[in-house]
């Protein structure tokens, strides 16, 4: 069969009806009450002409809204499209533009302000639903507007009317999830899933800690049998690591602990309030300031339902998972290995050396550029391919989509994101980093994602950026651009490339570093290798130079 992920919602709320589906703000919603609530979103989306295959933006921060129009979205086979809240108007006008959105989902006066300022250029817009006071702008834009055109605003308050039932056409399984990406490069890209393969990758089949879920009469009383974890995400839901979190856990009747904003004190006092157990953070960007929130109130706040701490989205360091186990040294530590082209992929871990690694998995292989299979032990470098359910490809972009998810002589789909790796003889992948920021120093590639996991284990870097800069005799040298961490005093550059040299060629240690108050990351977390090599430009002969 196909899964739906509809389905499989409605599946698990009426397994286990009286769970707690979602806490957020001290309120508590049971699973029976979460579905009803999202019923309800659908028939007012419904009757305001929006339907199957509709794309709908979901301009919106954490809240239970957010959770409902997503769900509510599903129920009636309509397309979510989340939209990043820290991006500009122009980046905004790009993403509801390019996904064709018929409709936008909007809260906060800022946000409705942005949409009024852009909604006379965005022709494919009907509705605008708004969640809580409508701001006078807004409602003044969708009236005054060129031609005959004419946008309905509507106030999301109203689904509290609507009826509870559950009278949706059937779904297929084929509906579509559309996701967009961080744009580390260039603008963000719609990453096309649909919902089947949505569940069998990125929600690991219902199932990521045994066997994938074959039907939606086996997730039934799987989800009875399944104790109910308190899951707490402190990432935005826009996130795509946050949206695979968030449907895995409700797959297994598990209990979303959501807050409005990142804030670590109210995080840490919601690990003992909610009895937290597992909390999903996004890199060092959240890690460092989590961390230390857990180390200034060590021993004042009960954390002893806590069990695990999980980073998806970007790469943390050792550092700061060590600081994590000084203060419960029984937690377990995961990373992730993922994107919103391939879902979740695993875990990645990292050896002694600071070398990321994935064990043997029969999700990923390393390919040449001819989409040969490259030999275990061979090593050879090549490009990590995902296998399998991947998405469809990008949205309204032909040449992108047959460039990142080719599709095998035997019919195998995969997806290649420009990762280099290779794989030693165990089968083990040894993830180099993205192609994309491979560093030429003369003749030598050196990845930056392998120079910043060594910058990361050093007790006195909070963050790193790795990229290249001239240099007259190599072509390109490797350069470094390094927030220090609080408390630590600044290394120097011969301690920088002393710590280097214990795990990384020679080629490969930063001649050039760049100390920064802060390292700069995009609107979505990631790293902002633009920003960073301006920075490193711009520093010039200021900055060191390792010898």
């Amino acid at each position: 069969m196909k899964f739906n992920l509809a389905d499989v919602f409605e599946t698990v709320a009426d397994s286990v009806p009286d769970r707690i589906a979602l806490s957020y703000q001290g309120r508590q919603i049971s699973y029976a009450e979460l579905d009803q609530l999202a019923n309800q979103v659908a028939h007012l989306l419904s009757e305001a002409g929006i339907g199957a295959h509709d794309n709908v933006s979901l301009f919106l921060k954490n809240s239970v809204e957010h959770v409902t129009s997503l769900l509510g979205l599903l129920k009636i086979r309509a397309v979510p499209v989340n939209i990043n809240y820290r991006y500009t108007n122009s980046e905004l006008h790009y993403i509801f533009d390019n996904s064709d959105s018929r409709a936008i989902i909007v809260e906060l006066p800022e946000h409705q302000r942005s949409v009024a300022q852009l909604l006379a250029d965005l022709p494919n817009v009907r509705v605008v639903f708004v969640i809580g006071e409508l701001v006078p702008e807004l409602s003044d834009a969708a009236v005054d507007l060129p031609g005959d055109r004419s946008v309905e605003v509507v106030s999301f308050a109203d689904a509290a009317s609507k009826p509870t039932e559950r009278d949706f056409e059937p779904r297929t399984g084929e509906e579509l999830y559309l996701l967009y990406t961080g744009g580390t490069t260039g603008y963000p890209k719609g990453v096309m899933w649909q919902h089947d393969d949505f569940f069998r990758k990125p929600l690991s089949g219902g199932n990521p800690y045994g066997e994938a879920r074959k039907d939606l009469a086996e997730i039934a009383p799987a989800v009875k049998d399944f104790p109910s974890m308190a899951f707490l995400l402190a990432a935005p839901l826009m996130h795509g690591a946050a949206s695979y979190s968030l449907f895995t856990f409700f797959t297994l009747g598990g209990r979303l602990v959501i807050q409005r904003d990142f804030t670590p004190s109210a995080i840490v006092s919601e690990v003992e309030k909610e009895q937290v157990q597992i909390i999903l953070i996004v890199g060092d960007a959240m890690g460092m300031p989590l961390v230390e929130e857990f180390e200034r109130r060590q021993g004042e706040v009960d954390l002893s339902s806590l069990f695990s701490v999980t980073s998806g989205g970007a790469i943390w360091s050792q550092h700061v998972r060590e600081r994590f186990l000084a203060v419960k040294p029984d937690l377990l530590l995961r990373d992730n290995f993922g994107a919103s082209e391939s879902g979740n992929d695993g875990e990645i871990m990292m050896d002694e050396n600071g070398n990321l690694r994935v064990p043997p998995t029969d999700k990923m292989m390393v390919v040449d550029e001819r989409l040969r299979k490259i030999e275990p032990g061979s090593g050879d470098v090549g490009y990590i391919a995902r296998i399998g359910n991947v998405p469809l490809g990008y949205y309204k972009d032909e040449a992108k989509t047959a460039k990142t998810f080719p599709t095998l002589p035997d019919g195998t789909r995969i997806s290649i994101l420009g990762d280099m790796g290779t794989v030693e003889a165990d089968g083990t992948i040894v993830f180099l980093g993205r192609g994309s920021q491979c560093i030429n120093t003369g003749g030598e590639k050196v990845y930056a994602e392998e120079v910043e996991a060594v910058l990361h284990a050093h007790p006195a870097v909070a963050d790193a950026l790795v990229v290249p800069v001239p240099d007259a005799k190599y072509g390109q040298r490797v350069a470094a651009v390094v927030a220090v961490a609080e408390g630590a005093a600044e290394p120097s550059i011969d301690e920088i490339g002393s710590h280097c040299r214990e795990s990384l060629a020679g080629y490969k240690v930063p001649r050039t570093v760049v100390f920064v108050d802060e390292v700069k990351r995009t609107p979505a977390g990631k790293a902002d290798y633009k920003w960073a090599k301006n920075a490193a430009a711009e520093a010039g002969e200021v900055a060191g130079a390792v010898s």
